[in-house]
């Protein structure tokens, strides 16, 4: 009986012991509210319309070949830098070296073939001048003068036929030395050779489609094709400022201005999206075909303005609103004319200070006027 009032005696003062504790550190319910606050800032705020975009060469070309054959041989590789006359490729030229010597005999024949008739048509033409002499002194009747005007003029159309076939033949040579030098591919402009579509042993069909082989760019200049929704377009304007960064490399951007809209939408699984295209150099290279690029186009922007979080403004007009700011440790309602925001942070333009305590309102809403900040 002894030990166990003894332990009830233990127990009591273990409660008591427990009871003042959680007393003494208990937070006190005097009434004061914890307020957050942050302090407001100069800064530079941008309202900006976001999308996804493509890099790719302002100026290209697809270097293709004119004539049918085997690519013999290939003098570039993706990469190289070309300059404009530059050879690029040649095309087995066997069968139309081959042709072209059999147009150019056909040429030369024609051409005995023209002296031949220019003979005989002088020869009929004295033939017909004798007649006529002879019919003037009644040498010679009228018939053997009305044949050799006849003699004269088909031997003249005979002539005639063979100069037609030597310049249809001269035609036909022309051609096929133009086509002789297509066999040769030159580069039609200076740039980089930036893909390369036929391989060497290949056999190219310029019959129905003109066979791609190459394409060069200029890297010097690259076009952005970003691609805006239609709920954002009507935001966009030619003229306005847009910069970008790459995938690869967040933190550097890139500057310039939106140069055109195109009004032909695309479509892609029901979405309707527009084209916003603009120049950037690439001086240094670093911007390469087909790189994404983060867009994003300037709709308003204010530099070194003071600001405080966008949470903090109770919007009360066009233009006005109220933030709680802290003075003399008491939250205190201030009128403010308001500016751009991009809807993280306000731009203020009469109200507030830059350092001014600004209150942030928590998820019960603004704390009314005149709370304190609380000590805990």
């Amino acid at each position: 009986m002894k030990k166990s009032g003894r332990g009830w005696l233990w127990a009591l003062i273990v409660i008591v012991i427990a009871a003042a504790a959680a007393w003494f550190f208990w937070p006190k319910d005097n009434g004061e509210q914890r307020i957050n606050t942050t302090k407001a800032e100069v800064r530079n705020i941008e309202v900006v319309v976001t999308a996804t975009g493509r890099l790719q060469p302002l100026d290209y070309v697809d270097v293709g070949a004119q004539v049918s054959g085997q690519l013999d041989v290939l003098h570039v590789e993706i990469g190289d830098a070309v300059e404009a006359g530059d050879i690029l490729a040649e095309i087995d030229a066997t069968v139309l070296e081959a042709r072209l010597d059999g147009v150019r005999a056909q040429l030369r024949f024609q051409q005995a073939q023209l002296r031949e008739r220019q003979a005989t048509l002088d020869l009929s033409e004295i033939n017909l001048a004798r007649q006529e002499k002879l019919f003037v002194d009644r040498a010679t009747s009228e018939e053997l003068v009305q044949s050799a005007e006849a003699t004269a003029r088909a031997e003249a159309a005979r002539l005639d036929a063979v100069q037609a076939q030597i310049e249809q033949t001269e035609s036909s040579l022309r051609a096929d030395e133009a086509n002789l030098n297509y066999t040769r591919i030159f580069a039609p402009m200076s740039g980089t050779v930036t893909s390369i579509a036929a391989r060497r042993g290949q056999t190219l069909n310029a019959a129905q489609t003109t066979p791609t082989i190459m394409t060069i760019a200029d890297l010097s200049t690259m076009l952005v094709e970003a691609q805006v929704s239609e709920a954002d377009i009507s935001r966009l304007r030619n003229g306005m400022n847009v910069y970008f960064t790459t995938l690869g490399n967040r933190g550097q951007r890139w500057y310039s201005k939106l140069e055109l809209i195109e009004p032909t939408p695309v479509v892609e699984n029901n979405v309707v999206l527009y084209n916003a295209l603009f120049e950037i150099p690439n001086p240094e290279g670093v911007l390469l075909p087909q790189m994404t690029t983060q867009v994003f186009f300037v709709v308003e922007s204010a530099e070194q303005v003071v600001s405080v979080p966008a949470s903090a403004v109770r919007a009360t007009g066009r233009g006005t609103g109220e933030v709680q700011v802290m003075r003399n440790g008491r939250a205190e309602s201030v009128s403010v004319e308001i500016g751009i925001s991009d809807r993280v942070h306000t731009e203020i333009k009469s109200g507030v200070n830059a350092g001014d305590e600004i209150v942030i309102p928590t998820s019960a809403g603004m704390p009314p006027g005149g709370a304190r900040m609380g000590r805990g």
